[in-house]
């Protein structure tokens, strides 16, 4: 009985049809994934070139003058691209993986992104989260929606039930190939990307396969529920994609406009704003007020007095830093609404299982709006330490030749990931065996 299923099963136009869409959109985003991959580390490895001839060329035409070369000089603190980014590319092709600062005023600084074509922005990415979030569902319904129905609207179900056999069993069977076709081109896909985007056998990886599967069987709970409510073929179509509609299309969209509303970010403009006429208005402010603040917020640099007469470096890049300083407060809050932003985005969507399956992989791949947000935080903290170790220098007349130019090299982020799998998964488990579950019990008197 079982052979004989499975060799309906794929003699069937829909099944071939099914096989054929997902093969070649996954081998696509597979390749969107190596490029955006490949795109990155080139960048990356160009970085360390570029960096060591700008510092030698900035070098040798400001010699004798440090305050003037640092005004030039930038320095690379890169993110690393995880190769599991290749899966689930996240908001990553917006952000800048690099971040080449100057000592002077930060904030203006950090929100240079790559650049990129346009029209590949406004087209999007086809990576293989975005293909088993979206699309799968979609072969899964096509393939299981009619598979109890068909068989009552035919008339050979009653025949299934008069030969004694237990029709629950031949219900399960029928569905049980279905699961293992879908899951097995699931396990193509992910071996591939594995193999091709250069994925190691890591925590990371597993976490993605495990939320991957049970992505696809939450799904076919859903199926299994739909098609024990023993409704005609159209009745379980209309019912399985008004659900795909309202689960992956309509509900994310609706938790985004209500945790944008909830948090708006108008920070994001004043502090923008704030942070270069702070700086532009101390061109006109008593040098002394701004030495005064600098002071304030170095206090080890008080031994270096204003000079009198002519241009100052201490004064310019106290003034620099008052920009940064000036507008720390409208930084502090955009940062922290963002995180508000993410947290409720997480708690709502854990009742969502396609919104939580989205935000889960780009926190496993290190894409998220979280990790970018850490980055920058890096950044900030990076370009603090350029700062410690050049004002001194800047403040005694070093000589920019008596300094070892050879040891700045681009920095590398390190961030920890802290994501924990069974709180992603726990609801989209429960949700899968509550439907499961309660379609077994109330089917119970039609089968043997």
């Amino acid at each position: 009985m079982y052979f004989i299923l499975i060799k309906q099963f794929f003699r069937s136009k829909t099944v071939l049809l099914a096989f054929g869409i997902l093969m070649i959109l996954g081998v696509l985003s597979i390749g969107t994934g190596k490029q955006f991959l490949t795109q990155k580390q080139e960048v990356i490895a160009k970085t360390t070139i570029q960096q060591k001839k700008h510092i030698e060329t900035q070098s040798h035409l400001h010699k004798d003058d440090l305050g003037l070369l640092l005004y030039y000089l930038k320095f690379s603190f890169i993110n690393p691209v995880n190769s599991l980014a290749g899966i689930s590319i996240g908001q990553s092709d917006l952000n800048s993986h690099i971040q080449n600062v100057t000592i002077l005023n930060l904030e203006g600084q950090k929100y240079d992104t790559d650049l990129v074509n346009p029209m590949r922005l406004h087209v999007g990415n086809l990576d293989i989260s975005f293909l088993i979030i979206f699309l799968f569902p979609l072969i899964i319904i096509a393939l299981n929606f009619n598979i109890l129905s068909e068989e009552i609207e035919d008339g050979t179900w009653k025949m299934i039930v008069i030969q004694g056999k237990s029709s629950f069993q031949y219900l399960l069977k029928k569905l049980s190939i279905r699961v293992f076709f879908v899951l097995a081109i699931l396990g193509v896909l992910l071996l591939l990307a594995k193999i091709i985007l250069d994925i190691p056998f890591s925590k990371g990886f597993l976490q993605i396969v495990i939320m991957s599967y049970l992505y696809v069987l939450f799904w076919y709970s859903i199926c299994f529920f739909v098609i024990l409510l023993r409704k005609s073929s159209n009745t379980n179509a209309i019912v399985l994609l008004s659900s795909w509609l309202i689960l992956v299309v309509f509900l994310p969209v609706l938790v985004n406009n209500y945790v944008t509303n909830k948090y708006s970010v108008e920070e994001a403009f004043t502090m923008t704003i704030k942070q270069r006429d702070e700086y532009h208005k101390k061109w006109d402010t008593d040098k002394k007020e701004t030495l005064d603040k600098f002071y304030a917020h170095y206090p080890q640099f008080s031994e270096y007095k204003l000079q009198e007469e002519g241009f100052s470096w201490l004064w310019y890049y106290a003034m620099q830093q008052m920009g940064d300083d000036e507008s720390k407060q409208e930084r502090d809050a955009m940062y922290n609404k963002i995180e508000k932003r993410e947290k409720l985005s997480k708690n709502i969507a854990q009742f969502f299982p396609p919104l939580q399956v989205q935000l889960a992989m780009n926190d496993i791949a290190n894409t998220s709006l979280t990790h970018q947000v850490n980055f920058l935080n890096a950044t900030t903290k990076f370009h603090e330490e350029m700062r410690l170790q050049f004002y001194p220098k800047i403040f005694e007349n070093v000589p920019a030749n008596k300094i070892d130019w050879k040891k700045y090299k681009p920095e590398f982020f390190k961030t920890a990931n802290s994501f924990n799998l069974f709180d992603n998964i726990l609801y989209m488990v429960i949700i899968s065996l509550f439907l499961i579950g309660f379609s077994v019990i109330k089917n119970l008197k039609y089968f043997k």
